[in-house]
């Protein structure tokens, strides 16, 4: 009985993790001129929360919200979401986003724009929003017929750990190109402090005291 209870509950969760995803993968393709970078979907006692971080909201709220309460519509109607209430907010650091720059680097390969130039000025455009590391993996056919996997680095990035899983954000993406289908994978250590910077304060501030007192000894001896 209790084997049945855990299949049962294990299918349940994996019927609504596809729904989730089925839900996400609307949204931005739908939104995709509004160039969403987060979407997370919560339960809530009155219904379901949808909650979208966008570099355009505006395009997503629409003239008088009819945008937005379409949107509603299709999510309860299509998707049987209950009671659907959308939030939209402006991406305060776009380039910081490793979704939205995964989606830019797959326009711009769609473009026929070389993906070693591409990645290396969204690697840019990264460090120079502050980043403290971010790897880009760009995979498939990208030169020739077999396929290869290129990957591009620049500052700090944390692999392992729990800081990794904490504050490294990454995101996955594809894009069909003539040669065949084209994984992109980014991701980026924000501006965050990190365990040796609290260290290194730690050792500046005792040296700070050890070179006060050393001083004072002096000032006193003479």
């Amino acid at each position: 009985m209790s084997s049945t209870k855990n299949i049962s509950i294990k299918k349940q969760f994996l019927l609504e993790n596809s729904k989730r995803m089925e839900i996400i993968q609307y949204l931005k393709t739908t939104l995709k001129r509004a160039r969403v970078g987060n979407i997370e979907i919560q339960s809530t006692p009155l219904g379901s929360m949808i909650i979208i971080e966008a570099e355009r909201p505006a395009l997503i709220i629409g003239r008088h919200g009819l945008k937005i309460k379409e949107i509603a519509k299709t999510l309860e109607e299509k998707f049987g979401l209950p009671n659907p209430q959308i939030t939209v907010s402006e991406l305060q650091n776009p380039a910081l986003n490793p979704a939205l720059i995964a989606e830019h680097i797959a326009l711009a390969l769609e473009r026929g724009i070389h993906f070693r130039r591409v990645a290396n000025i969204a690697l840019r455009q990264i460090m120079d929003a502050g980043a403290r590391g971010a790897e880009i993996t760009i995979t498939g056919k990208l030169i020739s017929e077999r396929s290869r996997r290129e990957k591009f680095k620049a500052g700090v990035l944390l692999k392992a750990g729990q800081y990794s899983m904490e504050e490294v954000k990454e995101a996955v993406t594809s894009v069909l190109l003539k040669p065949g289908l084209v994984g992109i994978q980014v991701r980026i250590l924000p501006p965050v402090e990190l365990p040796e910077d609290v260290l290194r304060k730690v050792e500046m501030s005792e040296m700070k005291v050890v070179s006060s007192e050393s001083g004072g000894v002096q000032k006193t001896q003479q």
